[in-house]
């Protein structure tokens, strides 16, 4: 009897340790599970980011293409300087052109069709309404919309203006300003032209 009572209390002990070594071992499975899913989130996060990232890499891969193959059909473009510039407005998230905006575009054009080898930046902006991704492409929208109507009515090449959009980054106007959203709703015209040749 007395042999038993050690031999009991040893498989109690091994029986109590067996008990804790599955709980340890639940424990340390659940946190597992536990670090695994945060990881997971993290990475469809870091997915969502690399994705955006990529899309502006992208964006700016094809606005270096435009601008390379302008440069490459103007001739000493190292010699250019701006030689006009203008600005349109746009109504709220709208890129729809107005009359008061052909007027400035008729102007561009004419002035692209005089100086053969002219260049013209168009360069997108927004209020600060909505997300940055959206106003990126609202700004992308108002830029293109301001080239195709010099391409449509005054034939002008493709290659010889380049867009970008700067989204509601570049304000003109603060938000507590007068009409400060009208004013950043806006397209720059920048043509760039050889300067005159010195005597």
């Amino acid at each position: 009897m007395k042999s038993f009572v050690p031999v009991a209390a040893a498989l109690l002990l091994l029986a109590g340790c067996g008990v804790k070594k599955d709980f340890v071992t639940q424990q340390i499975a659940e946190s597992e599970s536990r670090t695994d899913a945060r990881i997971g989130a993290v990475d469809q996060k870091s997915g969502a980011s690399a994705a955006d990232i990529e899309r502006l890499q992208q964006l700016t891969n094809e606005l270096s293409k435009k601008t390379d193959m302008a440069l490459n059909k103007a001739s000493g473009f190292e010699n250019y300087q701006v030689i006009w510039t203008g600005e349109i407005n746009f109504a709220f998230d709208s890129w729809e052109v107005d009359n008061v905006a052909e007027q400035i575009l008729n102007e561009a054009g004419q002035k692209m069709q005089n100086v053969k080898n002219s260049l013209l930046e168009v360069a997108g902006h927004t209020d600060a309404t909505g997300p940055a991704q959206y106003n990126i492409t609202l700004g992308e929208r108002r830029a293109e919309s301001a080239k195709r109507f010099l391409n449509d009515h005054f034939e002008v090449s493709l290659y010889r203006m380049f867009t970008i959009s700067y989204g509601k980054s570049k304000p003109i106007s603060m938000p507590d300003q007068q009409h400060a959203g009208a004013k950043n709703r806006r397209v720059i015209l920048k043509l760039w032209g050889p300067m005159p040749a010195a005597n």
